[in-house]
């Protein structure tokens, strides 16, 4: 910096600012005047009174040094959210394209082969499986990699546990009743007094309604908060219509959905969506009982093997629990494969974890120890997705954790634009597609299309392939819009 004034002496070059004027010095040998008296008492400046008074007796001007401003710094109030990883949202419309798929191509019948449909409808017993069962384990396990990333917001020392528990209870119970309605199927059309498939397809409506989220991108009539409430009118009315649909069912045997007195649920079972709510209800709350503890989950995903063993060895007969839902299978190995996908979903968010060296390490020994636990209990109870044995339950572990580390390599690591763009794109509404694809069947009976039966095996898939394509790209045209589907 510049001295100011003229130069004093030899030292006619810039001189080194100095810190503190020397105020005692310049009062004792130079008093300064009236006027820079005024301004002493007039001003909190001390700097203003040096200029002033020394200026009027015509002496060098001492440096002054002014203090630099510096700029304000943002600082985050919450730790920064951890980049999205879009190898999660690929593997999930991986997996709802497939099911959507496989859905579609059993109804071809037996020209379809073994490998292309679930094990148990080729085989009353055995053990086996083919790919086809390892799509609904996928989804649980996709729904446990999801609760980390969606209980981080709700947990910490300034968090309420019980609106955490509140929150875990309702998305479980909105699976649960829809599962509930949709294990029912159709009702008696001579019973109900109106037709079966319209009541199938105003259910699946009313279901995307009670938890639908409209939100356009683009410029639209009406304000945010128009929006919000439009999506609240929404949501109210199609729960409304869900339960005037649910009491109005009467089934070919006389059975009615719910009933008030007594108070009963038909159920013969919860349905996909019913056995999803039950193990996302069980793995959240592991979660919320170890948080990101990864050793302490590994460990409650082997406790929860071990109730299929109890189970099977008769220690839950008796209970009157049991006799609604089964502790080895749907508490038990079900919910295994979603604490399994919390246990890698908890990994994913881990600071120490965020190489991807360290990530695929850990992806590999996860892999690797899953396999060879499902291979040493395959002489125990088999390999049986209906039944829910543990070998089978391991199995999808490791599958599904293989087909997310080659996402991460082509989606994230090393992205493969034409196949991670519309799978990304496919997996951000899959509840809405799923929904979407369970009432297509309504549909085209209200409509009166009868479909011919499929000649051949390739027609089969063709058919199968194109009505895929078309429910997802119909599901990622109402993303865009703002429309999305969300418990």
């Amino acid at each position: 910096m510049k001295t100011q004034g003229k130069p004093r002496g030899e030292r006619g070059k810039a001189e080194t600012s100095m810190k503190i004027h020397p105020l005692n010095s310049i009062w004792k040998e130079c008093p300064p005047t009236e006027i820079g008296r005024k301004r002493l008492l007039t001003s909190g400046n001390s700097t203003e009174f040096i200029d002033s008074g020394i200026a009027s007796l015509n002496l060098p001007q001492p440096i002054v040094t002014r203090p630099t401003p510096i700029a304000p710094v943002n600082l985050p109030l919450s730790p920064a959210r951890p980049a999205r990883l879009q190898s999660i949202d690929a593997l999930r419309g991986f997996v709802m394209f497939t099911m959507i798929y496989v859905n579609m191509l059993s109804g071809a019948g037996s020209i379809v082969p073994d490998w292309m449909v679930h094990f148990s409808d080729r085989h009353a017993s055995g053990s086996g499986m083919t790919f086809v069962d390892l799509v609904f384990p996928a989804f649980l396990f996709i729904a446990g990699i999801s609760i980390p990333f969606a209980l981080r917001t709700r947990v910490g020392p300034e968090q309420s546990p019980w609106k955490s528990l509140g929150h875990i209870f309702q998305r479980s119970l909105a699976l649960l009743f829809i599962g509930v309605l949709m294990v029912n199927e159709s009702p008696d059309s001579s019973k109900l007094g109106w037709s079966a498939a319209l009541w199938s397809a105003l259910m699946y409506f009313s279901a995307i309604a009670a938890f639908a989220e409209f939100n356009p991108n683009r410029k639209a009539n009406g304000s945010p908060q128009f929006w919000s409430k439009f999506s609240l009118a929404l949501r109210l009315t199609g729960v409304a219509s869900l339960v005037a649909l649910s009491f109005s069912f009467i089934g070919s045997d006389g059975h009615r959905i719910i009933t008030l007195s007594p108070f009963s649920l038909h159920h013969e079972w919860w349905g996909i969506l019913g056995l999803i709510g039950w193990a996302y209800l069980t793995a959240s709350l592991v979660y919320l009982l170890f948080r990101g503890e990864r050793l302490a989950l590994l460990g409650s995903m082997a406790l929860l093997i071990g109730l299929f063993v109890a189970d099977r060895s008769g220690t839950f007969n008796g209970l009157w629990f049991a006799a609604h839902v089964s502790f080895g299978e749907t508490l038990g190995s079900q919910a295994a494969i979603t604490v399994g996908g919390t246990l890698l979903g908890s990994m994913l968010l881990a600071p120490e974890m965020s190489l991807p060296r360290a990530r695929i390490r850990f992806t590999l020994w996860f892999i690797a120890g899953t396999a060879a636990g499902a291979l040493l209990l395959n002489g125990l109870y088999g390999i049986s997705k209906n039944s829910a044995t543990p070998s089978w339950c391991l199995w999808a572990c490791a599958v599904s954790a293989a087909l997310w580390l080659l996402l991460y390599f082509i989606v994230d690591l090393r992205p493969q634009k034409f196949i991670a763009k519309p799978l990304v794109a496919a997996g951000q509404n899959v509840l809405l597609a799923y929904l979407l694809s369970e009432m297509l069947p309504s549909l085209l009976t209200l409509a009166h299309f009868e479909g011919s039966a499929d000649t051949s095996l390739a027609i089969a898939i063709a058919r199968s392939a194109g009505i895929s394509v078309a429910i997802v790209s119909l599901t990622i045209a109402l993303n865009h819009s703002g429309f999305r589907v969300k418990l």
